[in-house]
């Protein structure tokens, strides 16, 4: 399973290149662009083809998934820790039905005691991140883990099989695409190696 995650701030031809890894089979894209309000999200969401937006997570606007047919709604750490208590109230005014729900978490032992039924887990960082610096690896080991875990941090077309021994269903991916030479080259080798 391979979750790419948004760069922050828009690079040329990245609606494109967006579109050129869906085809390749991207199933998993987390719309993660924090400097953009509601209006600049639909916009975007707006450029992609609507084929393609059933395979979208949004990480802020969760209410999009009222007026797009996306993916599912992913929490941040902290926007988790805020509202997954009363659950009930959160998802109140949303549309969930056939959804994905996800959340980001930066210790093991928090994600193994989450009690809230996650469809996955994003756990970082594995291996010191390509794209935010001084975001050093930690090597997180989560075979003990009875759920879905995916691993971020530091993901390289090199490092998959480390990434299957320490237990994890998948990776994470941000900088390892969008800062290579030939993001969609980069896709297609990590992707064979979860076929």
């Amino acid at each position: 399973m391979i979750v790419l995650i948004a760069p922050e701030t828009d690079l040329p031809n990245e609606i494109e290149i967006l579109h050129q890894l869906f085809e390749a089979g991207l199933q998993y894209y987390h719309l993660r662009k924090p400097n953009k309000n509601y209006e600049e999200h639909v916009t975007y969401l707006k450029e992609i083809d609507t084929q393609f937006h059933n395979r979208i997570v949004v990480h802020y606007v969760h209410e999009l998934v009222n007026v797009f047919n996306l993916k599912g709604i992913h929490f941040q750490e902290q926007k988790r820790i805020d509202h997954i208590d009363n659950p009930g109230q959160y998802f109140k005014g949303l549309n969930m039905f056939g959804k994905t729900i996800s959340s980001s978490f930066h210790e093991p032992e928090d994600l193994a005691h989450c009690y809230f039924e996650f469809d996955y887990h994003l756990l970082s960082p594995v291996f010191s991140s390509i794209s935010k610096a001084g975001y050093v690896g930690r090597g997180f080991d989560v075979n003990h883990i009875d759920k879905i875990v995916i691993g971020m941090g530091g993901v390289t077309e090199f490092n998959i099989e480390t990434f299957k021994k320490l237990g994890y269903k998948g990776v994470g991916v941000l900088g390892g695409i969008w800062n290579s030479e030939n993001p969609l080259d980069v896709f297609n080798k990590i992707q064979s190696q979860f076929k």
